[in-house]
Parts: C-alpha cells; structure tokens; sequence
C-alpha cells in the first residue's frame, strides 16, 4: 500500500506543477517579453524534464536487488515468459531520447542518482526563469516547493527499494507459519474424532427404541467422521500459506512481479495527462501502455 500511494502522490504533484509551469511562466515580470511559442517551448521543455525524471525513477525502482525473491520465485519465472518489462527491455539512455538534450542527458546519466540529477537540472532552469523575469520570487517559490516534494516522494519511494524489512521478521514468519500447518492436523484430527463419536453414541442411543437405514448411514459417517479432519486442514493450510506469500510479495512493489504497483503504465498516464495541460500536439503525445496477459506493469 505504501508504494501505491506514494506514486498516487506522484500523480497529483505531477499536475499541481503542470498547472503552476502553465500559469506562471508568463510576460507579466519580464523587461523582454517573449512570443507565446517561445513561452510554450520553455514550459514543454520543464513538462519533458519531469518526464525524464518518472522516467530515471522508474528505471531506479526497477533494478533487481540481492535480497529480492521475485525471480527466484517459480510463478513469476513462468509468468515473466508472457509479459515484458519496458525498464528491463530498454536501457534509460534510450528512454531518455527526446526528453531532454543531449548535454542534459549526458550530466544526468554521469550522476550515480539519476532521478536527482533531473530534479537539480530543473532547479537550475526555474533560476534561470528567476533571473529572465518569466516568474517573480513568489512563485519561484512555489514552484520550488513542489520540487521539493518530488524529492520527498522520491525518497520515499527510494526507501521501500533499497531498505527491505529485516531478513529475520521474513524467515520467522516463515517458519512459524509451516509449524503450524505442521502441528494443525493433531489439533484438528482430535476434535473431528470427537463430534464423530458423539454423533455415534447418539445414533446408537436412538437405535435401541427406533431404526432406520438412515440411522445406520448416519453411524457409519460418525465412525469415519476423523477423515474430514482431512480437507479441513488442507483449506486452513492453505489460507495462512497464501497469506504469508501475499505479504512477501507485497514488501517489495517494485520488482517488476505481476501483484506489484504499475509504476510504467501509472508514469505513461501522467506524462499523457500532463503534457495535454500545456496544449502539446496530440499527435507527439505517446499512446497509454496496455495490459499484457491483463496485467498492468
């Protein structure tokens, strides 16, 4: 829940700053006012950098980590056969074409963070726009407000991929999950015995004044009543068996597996969202990714 939240943080920090570069990047302050397509070259330039960053970001989350099982995992091997992961298909300099320039690209892929070089290359842009008179103090302000928060969500998300839950709370649980579905079956096979003699008992009982062939298919289920012990335990077993693989498949949402947050397909959305706040040409906008084998990555 974590990582889905964050990146829905993500989504509305994405178009609060798409609002702010589309209304306050303006002539109102400036000694030398520029032609409306030169403003909106600068206020794309801005909306492409942002999608470099999610861009950097995602290739980030996506690499594989020692202590992560997903690949290990026979599922996710058989799935993986029938899905492609685009961060792991396509490196980030490829990605990045078009997003930003070449120079840009060059700093950003020199950096060891990525996602950080392209929230300091923005800095840097907004004090420029300062210093042009395109926006005054206040909203610079603002606007660096909100690259602040990236940064916020950044690390957040930076956090559950680098730092897992301790390796022991993963193995006790682990453990302590088989010793019970290994000690379930003597707890259970004790009481089905019982509610079977006792419905034996009360047959016979009733037996000596009335019988019936009824009775003696009843008599006879009660005797052998301890084998439903059997599937009983084997659906007990297997609820806290999948519970255990839901929490360990959900402590890493980054991974690439199938049940993880839908980094790609969500980072896809914004930059179509964002990039049609500015009024950019539907044509050039990318089309949204499509499930594969119904599933979102």
């Amino acid at each position: 829940m974590g990582g889905k939240k964050n990146y829905g943080g993500i989504v509305n920090s994405s178009r609060s700053f798409t609002l702010m570069v589309n209304d306050f990047i303006s002539n109102k302050h400036t000694k030398t006012p520029l032609k409306e397509d030169e403003l909106f070259k600068i206020r794309k330039e801005m909306i492409m950098r942002h999608v470099a960053w999610m861009t950097s970001l995602r290739h980030a989350l996506r690499q594989h980590k020692p202590w992560e099982g997903s690949k290990m995992d026979k599922s996710f091997k058989e799935c993986i056969t029938k899905i492609d992961v685009r961060e792991w298909m396509y490196s980030l300099g490829d990605e990045l074409d078009g997003y930003v320039s070449e120079a840009e690209k060059e700093e950003i892929l020199a950096q060891k963070n990525k996602q950080a070089a392209c929230l300091n290359l923005q800095s840097r842009h907004l004090n420029k726009l300062m210093e042009l008179g395109l926006i005054e103090n206040f909203r610079h302000m603002e606007m660096q407000n909100l690259l602040t928060e990236f940064f916020t969500l950044q690390g957040k998300a930076e956090r559950i991929k680098n730092f897992p839950y301790p390796r022991q709370f993963a193995t006790l649980n682990y453990l302590f999950v088989w010793i019970f579905i290994l000690l379930l079956p003597l707890g259970m096979m004790y009481e089905f015995e019982k509610i079977g003699m006792s419905v034996v008992h009360d047959i016979q009982e009733h037996m000596k004044t009335h019988y019936s062939p009824i009775h003696a298919v009843v008599e006879f289920i009660g005797k052998y009543f301890i084998w439903v012990s059997v599937p009983f335990t084997v659906i007990i077993s297997w609820i806290f068996h999948t519970m255990e693989r839901m929490g360990e498949t959900t402590e890493n949402p980054f991974e690439g597996n199938p049940n993880d947050v839908p980094i790609t397909t969500m980072s896809r959305g914004i930059e179509i969202d964002i990039r049609q706040m500015i009024g950019d040409k539907p044509e050039l906008i990318p089309a949204p990714i499509q499930p594969q084998s119904d599933i979102q990555l």
